[in-house]
């Protein structure tokens, strides 16, 4: 018998098709655990397929209720905008389909500790830190990167911790890794908070490799989360929330429902502004 829960999980996509392979090992393992759901995979830009065309393939595959999961760690824009674009169209689209949003994974205790003894398994314990996030033009997700890097430097005993970005906002990698030799720090960790691999990652290793040539110190790398059986139980807690009607998607400092310096404009944006393959109009609301 077809099953007729489905739950659909969206990855931002990328350049690298590791990245792509990754996410589907790690739905995979959510599936394993998630018997009588069907579980699928779809992304917003860069990778095939696109998260609109997964929902619309499982609702033909008969199911009736379809929770749609974005998952990234930092809820920024794909979280607070794209990703609901993708289920007000889905509900327009199949108005006898309950289509449920799920909250982004976020800053919580599984990828922090996960992050954190990675570090300290590679010896990179009580060593200072540079702990790597993608950068995104939202604030609030900003503000959880330099959280999340402080709660892993904390489980590592770190003396020092930095963040660095890949993009859009500052410090860039580059940047901020030069600031460990220039305190006198020849020796430090570097862990990189990312579910998946990327092209970034790729970038900012190659920079990481220069400033260990030019300026002679050692660079710990721990890694970044990957598809790790470990993970499933905070998808499954997600998958959950949404079932029950518990979003956890932060609103205090959301730039959609406060203006901030230089981005008055996103307070009631209209959704699916940035990369959603399935854009509509609708008044952002959480």
């Amino acid at each position: 018998m077809a099953p007729t829960e489905g739950l659909v999980l969206v990855g931002h996509g990328s350049r690298s098709s590791r990245s792509g392979e990754e996410m589907a090992a790690l739905a995979a393992l959510v599936a394993g655990a998630l018997p009588g759901v069907a579980v699928d995979v779809g992304f917003l830009e860069m990778t095939d397929p696109p998260a609109g065309a997964v929902i619309d393939g499982l609702v033909a595959r008969g199911c009736r209720r379809v929770t749609v999961l974005p998952l990234v760690l930092l809820g920024a824009g794909h979280a607070k905008s794209d990703v609901p674009a993708l289920v007000l169209d889905a509900r327009a689209r199949h108005r006898h389909v309950e289509v449920r949003f799920g909250s982004p994974l976020g800053v919580s205790h599984l990828p922090v500790s996960l992050l954190g003894q990675a570090v300290v398994d590679r010896g990179g314990g009580g060593l200072p830190l540079l702990v790597v996030a993608r950068g995104t033009s939202d604030p609030d997700a900003n503000g959880d990167a330099c959280k999340a890097a402080r709660l892993v430097g904390e489980w590592t005993g770190a003396g020092f911790v930095h963040v660095g970005f890949s993009g859009v906002t500052g410090p860039s990698v580059a940047e901020a890794a030069d600031l460990f030799p220039r305190l006198g720090h020849r020796r430090f960790a570097v862990v990189w908070w990312y579910l998946c691999y990327g092209r970034l990652i790729e970038r900012g290793r190659a920079e990481l490799a220069e400033l260990a040539r030019a300026e002679g110190v050692e660079v710990v790398d721990a890694g970044y989360l990957g598809p790790d059986p470990r993970l499933v139980p905070l998808v499954l807690e997600r998958y959950s929330d949404a079932l029950a009607g518990r979003p956890t998607v932060n609103c205090d400092a959301c730039a959609y429902r406060a203006p901030w310096p230089g981005r008055g404009d996103r307070v009631g944006q209209p959704v699916g502004v940035g990369h959603s393959h399935l854009a509509v109009e609708h008044r952002h609301h959480h």
